[in-house]
């Protein structure tokens, strides 16, 4: 293997790494955080919806500081390199203190509940802004940015496989029974590993084609060239369609397996299959982008995931069909998230064309931003429905109002926003039009290179 043919893999390995590093953190808070607040540490489902709005309000500014940031850096690392060497430390510290569960009152519990979680939202921002902001500096060619999205995603799956496939059974051994003292320790556990990551991510990732000597925008600027990004903003709305269905059915899988099924185990191997399955499909996604193109593939593989997810609601009790659902739900679900993070990129060069300003930082964080509005949303919503449908944690057999809540949340809401999602990507148009658009910025950088050569 030639040397650019090894630093091409160790650069994809590095990227992937660092989404292996927040998935062990982002699984556990998508599957657990809101049960691990209900039953584990035993605070109130409205006070917990209020929480995550409020959080998320806090998280309007933070995002959006820290991507201006990352635009502003100079460093001889790079501009986002610099935020996995810097942020992997306090990232591991905040996730087990956003697991821990202090011996005071319950007003005590919620009050750290919101300092912790805001600290574990904030680090999360601080690492995983750059891995979105990164792709556009580490290469132009967009074959190899669907490649590196595919690296990132398939060790993403890995981190979340891993996580769902062993969290609650870790909790339980380390824990003896003790769910709070068992969330402490593996909490401790993927910090750990997550912090080692992220340093491999910073050892082995490039950003060669950052364009340095542009003058930088200012605030007022990057709102304008956003302003007058269309196809961002349509990744934007699709952006809340796609999260808020994800984190609605992530945090009511195991409310759902547990008390309408009535299986816990099973709630652990649809978890695992939701996992497994989009780690091995995610694979497809080169080849398939190729010959579809982006926008079609990301819309195909959400009506696989929404033709899924009927199954499994027409299975009801039964098992084996909806095993079957969940397969097919996750081969869409693993196409599509693995394509959404190689789009990403797209509109960062369209607003450089459009207006002339390239921050990628500033909308990187952005789409973080409404990702976390949509959890938010998505956490504001569980709550208040577990509320109305008077969910009882202590309670062995929910009541039936409860029942319909979880099962809106897990399939009825997720199936509809599928559909939105795919009414929104209908209207992106960037796809056709991104080829002429990366031959016009080649010729506008040579330009600024060479500013004395005339054309001929």
């Amino acid at each position: 293997m030639n040397r650019s043919k090894l630093f091409l893999y160790k650069q994809r390995f590095g990227y992937g790494m660092g989404d292996f590093a927040c998935n062990l953190i982002w699984q556990v808070i998508s599957l657990y955080l809101l049960y691990f607040y209900t039953d584990v540490m035993e605070l109130d489902p409205v006070a917990i919806a209020a929480m995550f709005v409020v959080c998320r309000v806090i998280d309007a500014v933070t995002d959006v500081l820290v991507g201006f940031a990352i635009d502003k850096t100079k460093s001889r690392w790079g501009k986002s390199r610099p935020w996995f060497l810097f942020g992997a430390i306090p990232f591991a510290v905040s996730a087990f203190l956003a697991f821990s569960v202090p011996d005071i009152t319950p007003d005590g519990k919620l009050i750290y509940a919101y300092a912790t979680y805001i600290f574990l939202s904030f680090m999360y921002t601080v690492v995983n802004i750059p891995l979105a902001s990164i792709l556009p500096a580490m290469t132009d060619d967009v074959n190899e940015r669907t490649v590196l999205a595919t690296w990132r995603k398939f060790f993403a799956f890995l981190g979340s496989t891993i996580v769902s496939a062993t969290a609650l059974t870790m909790v339980q051994f380390v824990g003896r029974g003790n769910e709070a003292l068992g969330f402490r320790i593996v909490m401790g556990i993927f910090g750990v590993v997550g912090c080692l990551c992220f340093f491999l991510t910073f050892a082995l990732v490039r950003e060669d084609n950052l364009q340095e000597g542009k003058k930088q925008a200012t605030l007022r600027e990057t709102v304008y060239s956003l302003a007058h990004n269309t196809p961002w903003k349509l990744f934007a709305l699709n952006i809340m369609f796609m999260w808020t269905g994800y984190f609605l059915q992530s945090s009511a899988l195991i409310y759902y397996y547990k008390y309408y099924i009535g299986s816990v185990a099973l709630s652990s191997l649809v978890a695992t299959i939701m996992t497994m399955i989009p780690m091995a499909a995610n694979l497809t996604v080169p080849f398939l982008a190729k010959r579809l193109g982006k926008r079609n593939l990301y819309s195909s593989a959400a009506a696989v995931q929404l033709a899924g997810l009927a199954v499994i609601l027409l299975a009801d009790m039964n098992t084996q069909l909806i095993l079957v659902g969940a397969v097919i739900s996750a081969c869409g679900y693993g196409v599509k998230e693995s394509i959404y993070f190689s789009m990403q990129a797209d509109p960062v060069d369209y607003g450089e064309w459009k207006t002339g300003i390239q921050a990628a930082g500033t909308l990187s964080s952005i789409n973080g931003f409404l990702g976390k509005v949509a959890q938010a949303a998505a956490g504001g919503i569980s709550g208040v429905l577990l509320a109305w449908g008077s969910y009882q944690e202590a309670a062995a057999v929910q009541t039936a109002e409860a029942l319909f809540v979880i099962k809106a949340m897990y399939l009825y809401i997720p199936m509809i926003l599928l559909v939105f999602s795919i009414i929104t990507m209908a209207f992106y148009k960037l796809d056709s039009q991104f080829s002429e658009i990366q031959s016009e910025l080649t010729r506008r950088r040579n330009a600024q290179k060479n500013p004395n050569k005339s054309e001929i």
